[in-house]
């Protein structure tokens, strides 16, 4: 496929998904479906939530669209249609709320259908590059993809950084093909996804008039969870690491204090690094925009892995990359323990 052909599809999604943003706002509104400010928030007032519909819908027709079209493979037609089962269920949960542990026996099923049609090559050393059994290393990689479809949805706290990091991360797979040649077979779905998330994002920053949602997180993190699992079962494994290692750092590290601390750890919360710092700067697309700074550098150390860098070394000045950002919002923190965000 051509360049021109490949840019072409991520405008056009981005038109589009801007487009349809706009119309899921107007029925959200019109059927009062809200996210209400309460103590756990990162925002004031009451905001339409679920505009991850546009989003998905976007992507999920673009995908099948492109595979069916333009001869990519079918596994990806699947991954699409299973992602808008999950976003599906996740809209219910954005309007009436479903238990917990019922979302996630769903997001496992799905996840663990998507195992079945993750990249299988005959000379494939596995997602994990034969460190582990081929069973086990199915059985980790869903582990891992489940983990990073909630730490998605954990992480979308404040008006644009999920944007700024599904744009990133899709922008980034298309610079890998186009410059190292890898990641040819994600190229074409990662900037739809990238399109995809910036149209909506015109709509989502700061002030932010719509949410993304479950059904809008939860189904990116599906989605982006395949598109990196399978960069690195074609042997990128650091640069697989390196597109979402702030994301990864952010909400591991955040789960573990929770956990350790005795608190219901499942519960919507404050305590991200990313939402300490919008708190203590009022303003979220600060924060976003220097999230966003960070990914260029971690853009930046995955193309250097693939055109022949040191993998391991990539992933370790990434790590302090980003171990970097996570010190300076929490010393934030301490430095205004009670100021409140401003909206």
């Amino acid at each position: 496929m051509s360049w021109s052909i490949i840019l072409g599809l991520g405008l056009f999604s981005c038109i589009v998904s801007y487009l349809a943003t706009w119309a899921v706002l107007a029925m959200l509104r019109a059927r009062s479906i809200l996210d209400h400010a309460n103590e756990r928030s990162s925002h004031l007032g009451s905001v339409p939530r679920g505009g991850g519909i546009a989003v998905m819908a976007v992507i999920v027709v673009g995908w099948s669209l492109y595979a069916h079209f333009l001869g990519a493979s079918f596994n990806v037609i699947t991954i699409a249609l299973l992602a808008a089962a999950l976003a599906g269920i996740s809209f219910i949960d954005d309007v009436r709320g479903l238990p917990t542990l019922q979302r996630l026996v769903l997001q496992t099923l799905a996840v663990a259908l998507g195992c079945l049609v993750l990249p299988d090559e005959p000379d494939s050393l596995g997602i994990f590059q034969g460190w582990l059994p081929p069973v086990a290393d199915r059985l980790a990689a869903g582990f891992l993809w489940l983990w990073f479809v909630n730490l998605f949805n954990f992480m979308d706290g404040i008006d644009g950084i999920t944007v700024v990091e599904a744009g990133s991360i899709g922008l980034a797979l298309v610079l890998m093909a186009y410059f190292a040649g890898d990641a040819a077979h994600v190229a074409t779905p990662g900037i739809i996804v990238a399109g995809a998330v910036i149209g909506f994002g015109i709509w989502n920053w700061r002030p932010a008039k719509i949410f993304l949602g479950d059904v809008g997180s939860v189904g990116l993190g599906f989605l982006l969870g395949w598109l990196l699992l399978s960069l690195a079962g074609s042997g990128q494994w650091a640069a697989a690491l390196l597109l979402p290692l702030y994301y990864l750092a952010d909400a591991t590290w955040t789960l573990l204090r929770r956990m350790l601390g005795g608190e219901d750890f499942w519960q919507a919360h404050r305590s991200h690094f990313y939402q300490h710092a919008a708190s203590s700067m009022g303003d979220h697309g600060r924060v976003a925009l220097i999230i966003l700074g960070c990914n260029g550098v971690l853009v930046a150390l995955a193309l250097w892995s693939v055109l022949g860098g040191t993998q391991w070394v990539a992933l370790l000045i990434g790590g302090v990359a980003v171990a970097g950002l996570l010190c300076y919002f929490s010393r934030l923190k301490s430095e205004n323990p009670n100021q409140n965000e401003a909206e």
